[in-house]
């Protein structure tokens, strides 16, 4: 179909409809990179481009009448959603947020012990880790994650140490119950592990069908000449 063919006209036949509006809206709604036209005609099954350029139309119109603080813009020969401009300092102080809470692997490590063993010894998070951790947990406690809960009643009555609501909040979670149980953990370890070993084997397999003659070993390449 030619790009005059796509549309004849505006409110044509080919028009999107308020279900085909919709989904380009859905469409560009689910990524950050900018979508081409022809990609947005195959996902949201319309008649062709100008029924892109004409829903993009009629949702940047809704947007603009509702005050939203978006717009779908044409970037890099393609659609993408984005804020507008005034509210970038907004943005930068939520981005700014998140980097400050990016943590490393043994971060993130002690992080967990300290979220299922709450109230936790040091002591106890070092003997699971296997190493020191006094360092990762200050730098937990900089980033509001993690908290001193209290003193065991022990000699020396060492520090216990919780997570924070800020903790709850970075993570999305209700309250602690809401933490992934330990079976969900193992499936999920099973899950990659199973394809891992699924990748590894199809890395190792040689190129083709495995049915030429080339991949014959030489006995059964014998044995197939001798058959014919």
């Amino acid at each position: 179909m030619t790009e005059s063919q796509d549309m004849p006209g505006a409110g044509g036949r080919d028009a999107p409809s308020d279900d085909q509006i919709a989904a380009v809206e859905a469409v560009l709604f689910s990524t950050d990179a900018p979508l081409t036209p022809a990609k947005i005609v195959e996902a949201a099954e319309l008649p062709g481009r100008r029924a892109v350029n004409r829903a993009v139309e009629v949702l940047n119109e809704r947007y603009e009448g509702t005050g939203a603080a978006f717009r779908i813009e044409a970037i890099a020969g393609g659609y993408r959603m984005q804020t507008l401009g005034r509210y970038h300092d907004v943005l930068s102080r939520l981005f700014k947020a998140r980097s400050e809470t990016k943590l490393s692997r043994a971060a993130m490590e002690t992080l967990a012990i300290v979220a299922y063993r709450q109230p936790v010894l040091r002591a106890d998070i070092e003997a699971i880790r296997g190493v020191a951790s006094g360092e990762v947990l200050r730098g937990l406690i900089e980033k509001q994650l993690v908290r001193i809960a209290g003193r065991a009643e022990v000699l020396g009555r060492p520090m216990l140490y919780g997570t924070t609501r800020r903790f709850l909040e970075i993570f999305g979670l209700q309250g602690l119950d809401d933490l992934p149980r330990a079976e969900e953990f193992r499936e999920a370890a099973k899950s990659a592990q199973l394809a891992r070993e699924e990748a590894a084997r199809d890395e190792s397999q040689p190129a083709g069908d495995g049915d030429d003659d080339e991949s014959r070993g030489p006995e059964n390449q014998e044995g197939a000449d001798s058959q014919e």
